[in-house]
């Protein structure tokens, strides 16, 4: 069963996927839009088959947009701001075929026609009017230990990935311990959100260790957004860390070292 943070970064991916494969169509329409309009300066045969297609499109977009979210002002905003594409499209188309031969004004009006829309993106800017785009997804952190630690790198490109044994995550402070085991932090990618549920067997599989030897836990004094991965047999030699994994469950649970005091030895005469 998907916990819900990971059933919410699926969706989210979901829309994400949607929202690029529209802002492509849009671009696609763009160009297509531009060359039918370039062409139509020196031939009407394509007047016809552009017109009606711009129209189709337009009218399917709008059908799809979602204005019953908006009321009053908002709303006739939202309808014009999708609507301005299609129909200055068809006017360009209009004029080409009204104004006799090839002017120069026809050539401004279509690149105009192309810069604006390009850049403004006027139907996207619509339809964010009526659902606000999603937060960018998380970036890992300048100078990340993936770029160059092997045990990091296996993890953002074996782990870390959709349908791995960690999805959303990022490793972090990757120690050698031994010869055959690490110590390192597993925090979430996404800020604020917890590390998910991570399934030992599951990784073992993919790291190729025995289940036994994987443990993963809090670390001492931070949030559930990072978790304490260990490998192999480490041998502790961290007071704090002693203490946290050694000590404190079975002599004092809950407790945790925060400060470490070193007396400087004393030379006996």
């Amino acid at each position: 069963m998907l916990s819900a943070d990971r059933l919410r970064a699926q969706l989210e991916s979901a829309q994400r996927h949607i929202v690029t494969a529209r802002a492509r169509a849009g671009r696609v329409a763009t160009a297509a839009g531009a060359t039918a309009a370039t062409t139509g300066l020196f031939t009407p045969a394509v007047t016809g088959e552009s017109l009606l297609a711009a129209v189709i499109a337009t009218g399917a977009g709008l059908a799809l947009l979602p204005t019953g979210r908006s009321e009053g002002h908002q709303k006739k905003t939202v309808t014009v701001l999708y609507l301005s594409p299609g129909v200055s499209f068809a006017g360009v188309m209009l004029a080409e075929r009204i104004v006799p031969g090839t002017h120069w004004g026809e050539a401004l009006a279509v690149v105009a026609w192309t810069a604006g829309v390009w850049l403004l993106r006027p139907a996207r800017a619509a339809r964010h009017m009526l659902v606000p785009p999603l937060p960018a997804p998380a970036e890992p952190l300048a100078g990340d230990p993936a770029d160059t630690n092997p045990a990091a790198r296996f993890w953002s490109e074996r782990v870390a990935i959709e349908g791995g044994a960690a999805p959303g995550t990022v490793l972090d402070d990757v120690e050698r311990t031994g010869p055959e085991s690490l110590r390192a932090v597993i925090r979430s990618a996404a800020p604020g959100l917890p590390v998910p549920d991570i399934s030992i067997r599951h990784l073992s599989a993919l790291m190729d260790v025995p289940e036994t030897l994987i443990k993963i836990g809090p670390v001492p004094g931070r949030g559930a957004s990072v978790r304490l991965l260990t490998v192999g047999d480490v041998q502790e030699t961290d007071p704090m860390s002693l203490w946290a994994q050694q000590i404190a469950p079975l002599a004092m649970p809950g407790s945790v070292i925060t400060h470490v005091h070193h007396e400087p030895v004393k030379e006996t005469q």
